[in-house]
């Protein structure tokens, strides 16, 4: 029982992986039934091929023999010539035959794999996209890139290269050893004695293999995440020089990589060899067994010569397992991690019941509202308590307060990124809950600090902003955003393709594409979060006058740490702590002579001296904060 076990334990997760893909491979159940009878017709072909030598052996070659008419069933009496012509052409059409069905089996599978792969892969992709921030801010870009990538194709090319060659040969050799006890059982028994010490053999050296291959592919996602953050922040990576630092680290994870492969590969290599050595064992064993029996009259030559033939061939299966041990090992391995990613339930779903949101007047209401990132360890501070504050349609909130103290997580929760863990949060007197999540995002404009463009024309990002909008819809969005003359000088106007996150760009006019992309959607709701912050005298008012456009008659939530800027709002949340501590109108705040009062005074002395700085120096070195 334990070297069943064990033995079962050689394919795993490979249950765990077909349960799972059920679904995608049932929709190729037509072309995997052609592939599955096409295998069969090669093992049954696989199986005749010895026939033709057992019958020249024994009724041409034999001594004794009358080989100028020898009857045989179905074709009566026939010269050695004839018969030896017929078993010629014989043994070329079982070849062609079997080649023909060998071909139809591994591409009928072939396609299907592509088929279900494909699909796989196009459902992680998107998976992923839905998965909540608590998933993506724990787990590591590159990785993720290599599950859809890597993985995927390891698992289709294993399917045919290893899986589908094991399954012909088990086939096989069910018939072969089926075939061989029906010749002579007395040299079966001998020839299947043998099979434990193949099972325990395969059994240890795949177990080693099976930990070392998964030790290796989590290597080749850490190698993969780190490779994709340095490429990533590649202009702050060389800016702080700490390209041996990440060099260092790629590299042991490397060499730790090539070492695991090295181990696999010896483990591997190792067991081929014992295969070999005990298939020559049965081998010897069945001859030593078979000779004596033909000498006894008990069986023919060409009877002894289908018998080794086939051993040899019988024990195939098992030598392609140890074979093949790493290959399944490592498909199986990449299967479970995309199905680790594909079994991960997002933390935010539509409920049960959940409707469509209407139109939204932009009424929001924060009632009682706490929340933690206490179960999301990569991510510090941000915890809320008791948030209590209502905004009127068409109003403007700004959140004014240290870093850390909650403001971003503020607009997490209103864009429902995540849920509080108390409270509630409406919109029009409905719990956000209450509405599907991407009909509740589509009414929410947001401008972030970072301006995340993607690697496509100016056009197609700002009208990711709402798909299917018109050229002139895009066009006003970028008026509106105070882009559309600088669009116009770009090489290609709207149709310039844009570098990665939008590199080719300026930060200014990065945040007016982004600014338009807002635009387009005409939303009730908008967010900004830190927009201006980074940029120069110039870009920030082209900025800011573009978006006190877009935010006009919307319910705008502004998080800033310049409080110049955020002034002008008709009501400031004062937030320390994970708490709304102060809040009104600019100047009660100002009367209250409280904490914003304080950092007011604070940020406005640094302005008035980095102001003089700047006047003093000539403004080419001053940094503006």
């Amino acid at each position: 029982m334990k070297n069943t076990a064990s033995l079962k334990e050689t394919l795993p997760g490979m249950e765990r992986i077909l349960r799972r893909f059920a679904p995608q491979i049932q929709k190729q159940r037509s072309l995997l039934i052609f592939s599955f009878l096409a295998l069969m017709a090669e093992t049954l072909l696989r199986l005749l091929e010895p026939w033709p030598l057992k019958i020249i052996f024994d009724h041409i070659l034999l001594p004794g023999v009358d080989r100028s008419a020898i009857v045989l069933p179905f074709l009566g009496t026939v010269s050695s010539i004839v018969l030896l012509s017929l078993l010629t052409v014989g043994s070329i059409g079982l070849a062609v035959l079997r080649g023909a069905a060998a071909y139809s089996s591994t591409a009928g599978m072939a396609v299907a794999a592509s088929h279900v792969m494909t699909e796989v892969r196009g459902d992680l992709y998107s998976h992923l996209q839905r998965l909540s921030m608590s998933f993506h801010t724990q787990a590591k870009t590159g990785d993720l890139i290599a599950r859809v990538t890597q993985d995927i194709t390891r698992l289709r090319e294993v399917t045919v290269m290893a899986l589908l060659p094991l399954l012909a040969s088990s086939l096989t050799l069910v018939g072969m050893v089926a075939v061989m006890f029906w010749l002579h059982w007395e040299m079966a028994v001998i020839a299947i004695a043998i099979f434990p010490l193949f099972i325990f053999s395969t059994t240890r050296a795949s177990r080693q293999i099976r930990e070392v291959v998964r030790r290796q592919r989590k290597r080749e996602g850490a190698m993969a995440a780190t490779a994709a953050e340095a490429i990533g922040a590649i202009k702050v990576v060389q800016a702080l020089s700490l390209q041996n630092l990440l060099e260092d680290t790629f590299s042991n994870h490397n060499r730790k990589s090539l070492q695991d492969d090295a181990s696999a590969q010896k483990l591997s290599a190792g067991l081929e060899r014992t295969m070999e050595v005990l298939v020559t064992v049965a081998v010897a064993l069945v001859l030593w067994k078979g000779v004596q029996l033909v000498l006894q009259g008990a069986v023919t030559p060409g009877d002894l010569l289908i018998f080794i033939t086939y051993l040899k061939t019988a024990f195939k299966p098992i030598r392609q397992l140890a074979k093949y041990t790493g290959q399944i090992a490592k498909a199986t391995a990449s299967g479970e991690r995309v199905i680790d990613v594909l079994d991960t339930i997002s933390d935010i779903q539509d409920s049960r019941g959940a409707i469509e949101a209407p139109p939204f007047r932009g009424a929001v209401r924060f009632d009682r509202v706490s929340f933690a990132y206490d179960a999301d360890p990569a991510i510090s501070g941000g915890k809320l308590h008791n948030i209590n504050f209502e905004a009127k349609p068409g109003e403007r909130i700004a959140l004014v307060g240290p870093s850390g103290s909650g403001k971003s997580t503020l607009i997490n929760l209103l864009l429902r990124f995540y849920d509080p863990i108390e409270g509630s949060i409406s919109i029009d007197g409905h719990d956000l809950r209450e509405y599907k999540v991407d009909s509740l995002r589509q009414q929410v404009s947001v401008v972030l600090q970072e301006s995340i463009l993607f690697a496509s024309t100016v056009r197609e990002n700002i009208a990711y902003g709402r798909l299917g909008a018109t050229q002139a819809d895009i066009e006003s969005a970028a008026k509106l955003a105070n882009a559309h003359e600088f669009i116009l000088r770009l090489p290609q106007g709207y149709d310039t393709v844009l570098g990665e996150r939008g590199a080719t760009l300026s930060g200014g006019q990065r945040q007016r594409i982004a600014i338009a992309r807002a635009a387009i959607r005409h939303a009730p709701i908008v967010i900004l979060d830190e927009p201006t912050t980074g940029l120069d005298n110039h870009s920030e008012r082209s900025v800011s006058e573009a978006l006190d456009r877009l935010t006009r008659g919307c319910t705008t939530f502004t998080v800033s740490h310049n409080l110049h800027i955020t002034q002008q709002a008709n009501r400031i949340l004062y937030v320390e702590d994970g708490e709304v501590l102060e809040q009104g109108t600019h100047q009660e705040l100002i009367s209250l002579k409280g904490r914003y009062a304080k950092l007011y005074q604070l940020q406005s002395n640094v302005y008035s001296i980095d102001s003089k700085r700047y006047s003093n120096y000539g403004g080419n070195n001053a940094i503006a904060i």
